[in-house]
């Protein structure tokens, strides 16, 4: 049976008198791709900033690849890849330099970080752009890049927060192969999207509205619950009836 990498009970925040996560409680399994999707304001960034350690939650519980949320965020850190979409990679470091500085980060030694830089650039067939400033590289570029230095310590779980905001259909498609490629190997890929069209795409998907989980299950199985023909008619119905929107 695939084991249990990410576990959260009840998991409450509040700030002051705002309820922003309301008592969610979901397991994600060993390689799965779980999408995590609500409108601005249905809590799932203030959701995943607990599961990465860097927001204590009020109440509740969770773990990730064993550790729990409120006593190890330090060491989820470690344990974790993470990439945002408004921020992953300084724009005034070349290439090679950002992945020799995310290597330290990563906790990784000198020779381990030039071996993997190394399998890095071929694979993307970036060979030639190692000296290249990051911020003169082109968006899809940059968010290829970015996955491949979230995973580069290989982690066991690797949190993408709207990767693909921005990008062109292409590059959107040639990113999800590079997830199906990261999950295939076992890692297990939590991600926020704004696009239906990717949830399509994930093995499950939660849905959230006003701080709660208001479904979860694979995107058959929410298109057949809901008598819809696609993931934004599901999204849609939920999110009419949200009041935080």
């Amino acid at each position: 049976m695939t084991r249990t990498v990410i576990s959260v009970r009840e998991l409450t925040k509040r700030f002051g008198d705002f309820t922003a996560v309301d008592r969610i409680s979901f397991d994600v399994r060993e390689g799965e791709i779980f999408g995590f999707l609500g409108a601005n304001g249905a809590g799932k960034t203030t959701a995943m900033r607990m599961l990465c350690g860097l927001s204590y939650p009020t109440s509740g519980s969770g773990t990730v690849d064993g550790f729990d949320i409120m006593r190890d965020g330090e060491k989820i850190k470690r344990r974790i890849g993470y990439m945002s979409q408004r921020f992953s990679l300084y724009d005034d470091l070349t290439v090679r330099e950002n992945i020799r500085l995310y290597g330290g980060i990563y906790g990784l030694g000198r020779r381990q970080t030039q071996e993997r830089m190394e399998e890095l650039l071929r694979r993307l067939d970036f060979m030639s752009e190692r000296d290249t400033l990051v911020g003169s590289l082109p968006l899809g570029w940059k968010q290829k890049l970015a996955f491949s230095v979230a995973t580069l310590h290989r982690p066991g779980v690797v949190f993408l927060d709207e990767p693909t905001g921005g990008v062109d259909p292409l590059t959107r498609r040639q990113f999800w192969e590079m997830i199906y490629e990261a999950a295939a190997g076992g890692t297990t890929v939590f991600v926020t999207t704004h696009y239906m069209d990717e949830a399509e795409y994930c093995s499950r998907v939660s849905i959230m509205a006003d701080g709660r989980i208001r479904a979860l299950d694979t995107p058959a199985a929410l298109k057949r619950e809901f008598g819809a023909a696609t993931m934004d008619d599901v999204f849609r119905k939920i999110a009419r009836e949200a009041k935080r929107i």
